[in-house]
């Protein structure tokens, strides 16, 4: 498992997503809880990206039609969405977020 540096820790805000871009797929790396995720950035029903909707509860929602996946496991949680959105491993080495894309969970 390749893991990159996806941005620094110093550089999130809590509840807030940071798109970044890691090998040419969207990624979307929020903080919340005490803990950092990577999700996949492209909703799983429309083509539009997760990193401009809101965190609450370790969900991340769709803007565009309300859909929340869960930043653990990409389910999620209600209809329009049906399908999951891949998660990535993610490691704290000093104040980078490292992100492996190479194994989604």
């Amino acid at each position: 498992m390749a893991f990159v540096k996806a941005c620094a820790l110093s550089e999130l805000e809590d509840d807030t997503p940071k798109r970044v871009e890691l090998d040419g797929i969207p990624v979307s790396v929020v903080r919340t809880e005490g803990e950092v995720f990577a999700i996949n950035d492209i909703c799983s029903h429309a083509n539009v990206s997760l990193s401009e909707g809101e965190v609450e509860d370790c969900m991340i929602e769709c803007w565009l039609h309300g859909s929340s996946f869960d930043l653990r496991t990409g389910k999620p949680s209600g209809l329009p969405a049906t399908r999951p959105v891949p998660v990535y491993p993610v490691k704290i080495e000093g104040d980078d977020v490292l992100v492996s894309v190479t194994q989604e969970s």
